[in-house]
């Protein structure tokens, strides 16, 4: 009768074990392919093979056109980044251009992201209406990403580009 009780309790740590190994899947700094929803936001017109935030740095060139639309009804506000070894140009139209500059220089693959993969978990939350998109060229390589904030997944990729997209996302 005892071995009844036992084989239960024996279930609950590798219960616990999964619900964690789940949660670590989805929180933090986006891992190679996870975009992880259905939609390909954000989307690229060339595949990278790292994730968005990690590799080795670049030369720091870029120039890219960033279209944020903070909620459906807002007008689109368009911004202009120019950056040479990975400081700004005279020309920029963007809110903080050292800090994407540096960004960009730094994790040159943050606008081109994996493929998204069908087995990442994603935490179901919504962290807003924002979207953007940036079009352009990152140290030779033409770039062309969609960003949202639909699930945790989409949240974290916002979140490693913020400095460019000009919005932290918030309304």
């Amino acid at each position: 009768m005892r071995m009844r009780f036992v084989r239960p309790l024996l279930a609950v740590p590798a219960l616990t074990v999964l619900t964690v190994a789940s949660l670590v899947a989805c929180s933090g700094t986006p891992t190679p392919g996870s975009t992880g929803s259905a939609t390909q936001a954000p989307s690229s017109s060339a595949p990278a093979s790292s994730s968005p935030t990690s590799g080795s740095p670049g030369q720091g060139n870029a120039e890219l056109s960033i279209t944020l639309r903070e909620t459906p009804e807002a007008a689109a506000k368009t911004f202009t980044l120019v950056c040479a070894d990975g400081k700004p140009a005279a020309e920029s139209k963007h809110p903080s251009p050292a800090e994407a500059c540096a960004t960009i220089k730094n994790s040159p693959a943050i606008l081109s992201p994996a493929p998204p993969r069908t087995d990442q978990a994603c935490t179901m939350q919504y962290g807003g209406p924002a979207t953007a998109k940036v079009t352009g060229a990152v140290d030779g390589k033409e770039v062309s990403a969609s960003f949202n904030r639909t699930d945790g997944c989409q949240i974290a990729l916002w979140d490693a580009a913020k400095s460019i997209l000009g919005s932290d996302g918030g309304v």
